[in-house]
């Protein structure tokens, strides 16, 4: 299994924000919207900044999916 943050680009496009809208209310880097875009991890602590500026829980944001392999059995 793995992070997804398809839930985060949705509720920006909810709410029509863009990425960098996002980075400047939760006081984000750049490399930290670059890593979310190619699906690597980031710290609890950035997830909790990014609900507390959208003021929305967790599952607005992340979601865990399946690895291809998981499904397949392996």
């Amino acid at each position: 299994m793995h992070i997804s943050y398809k839930p985060l680009w949705h509720t920006l496009v909810e709410r029509n924000m863009r990425k960098e809208d996002l980075r400047i209310a939760a006081g984000l880097t750049t490399n930290m919207i670059a890593n979310m875009g190619k699906g690597k991890n980031i710290s609890m602590e950035t997830l909790v900044r990014i609900c507390e500026a959208l003021n929305c829980g967790i599952l607005d944001v992340i979601e865990l999916e399946q690895d291809e392999t998981d499904s397949n059995g392996k």
